[in-house]
């Protein structure tokens, strides 16, 4: 069994090929070092995720990779883990169902559960099956004690003793009733709002458009609904996002944003539109993909409350300090190690079980 400083390890040399990576992929253009084995193994299984997923564009990949790398250091990764004993845990194997819908979006859960002295059995989306176990792999070569501690399952998961999954509300309720006898952390759809003022700079609202655009909108950690005062108007808001007009060269995108107008001009809804994405005044939470919903606001106190309410709905809350824990634009895609999904603190949750 993998010691936790042999853990440790193996993921601070992790981070180390990441940013290596990344680097050498810039100064070539995108292209892989071809003096290095795995930075080649490495960019033929991106380019592969990529065929398989038109959402998994280089770019989009190479976004979140270097994300992960810088967090990845062993400077963070102790200050991560500083506050937690470790040494107290009971080895477990933990199953982790993992979402599909952005690039390594279960790779928090892997890293948790391996980190705090656990065994992984990943359960891959057919979406996001390519990235991973090349990561895992990467891993093991490292790390070789690491070859009996990560596992990866296509079919019906069997012999583990801790669930977490990650899907939407529907895949939940069966999340629930195949896993309700297990210890588990089953998360369910939620999005993510901004609250304006008016008073927003240019570039604190293009930074906004990073929080709406980046994966094309289809994380929890998207902005999909803007909370507005009264009397907002949205010219300054079209204005400073109109540098992500180049979405449109996306064809995935595009055909959303078509598809969704036609939709909205078919049923004689009333929307805003600037040729690339539609705002939509709505109840709703989760819009879809080329498109926010937005809802006027009286006054902040009635809005907080509100969101209160609906604090079940929603990931991360965007804005100038109006809310208490808000995160700052454009910073929704890059969060710490110990910013949790949901709230819910996956290390303590996995060292109490």
């Amino acid at each position: 069994m993998a010691t936790l400083d042999q853990r440790l390890n193996a993921f601070v040399k992790l981070g180390e090929f990441l940013r290596n990576f990344t680097k050498t992929s810039l100064a070539n253009s995108g292209s892989a070092d071809e003096s290095n084995e795995w930075q080649i193994r490495f960019d033929n299984a991106i380019n592969l995720a990529g065929h398989k997923n038109g959402w998994f564009t280089k770019q989009q990949v190479m976004f979140a990779i270097n994300a992960w790398a810088e967090q990845l250091t062993e400077k963070t990764l102790n200050s991560w883990l500083k506050n937690y004993s470790l040494t107290t845990n009971k080895h477990k194997t933990v199953a982790v169902i993992m979402a599909g819908n952005i690039p390594l979006v279960g790779f928090h859960d892997f890293v948790a559960a391996l980190l705090s002295g656990n065994s992984v059995l990943a359960k891959c989306s057919s979406s996001d099956n390519i990235l991973l176990p090349f990561i895992a792999n990467y891993l093991i070569h490292i790390e070789p004690e690491l070859a009996n501690e990560i596992a990866f399952s296509e079919g019906r998961l069997k012999k583990f003793d801790v669930v977490i999954a990650t899907g939407s509300n529907n895949t939940a309720r069966y999340f629930a009733h195949y896993f309700g006898n297990k210890p588990n952390i089953i998360r369910k759809n939620r999005n993510s709002i901004a609250i304006l003022t008016g008073e927003e700079t240019k570039e604190q609202l293009n930074g906004l458009g990073e929080d709406i655009f980046r994966y094309y909108g289809l994380g929890c950690r998207n902005v999909s609904k803007l909370f507005v005062p009264q009397d907002y108007s949205f010219d300054n808001f079209y204005d400073s996002i109109s540098t992500y007009q180049n979405l449109m060269d996306q064809n995935k995108y595009a055909n959303n944003y078509d598809y969704n107008k036609a939709v909205y001009l078919m049923s004689e809804f009333q929307f805003l539109d600037n040729g690339f994405f539609l705002l939509k005044e709505d109840m709703g939470y989760a819009s879809p993909i080329g498109t926010a919903f937005y809802k006027r606001y009286s006054t902040i106190e009635e809005l907080k409350i509100k969101l209160a309410e609906d604090r079940d709905q929603i990931q991360c809350i965007v804005g100038n300090d109006i809310i208490e824990n808000s995160i700052p634009f454009g910073k929704t895609q890059k969060p710490d190690l110990w910013d949790y999904a949901d709230g819910i603190d996956t290390v303590e949750f996995l060292l109490k079980t």
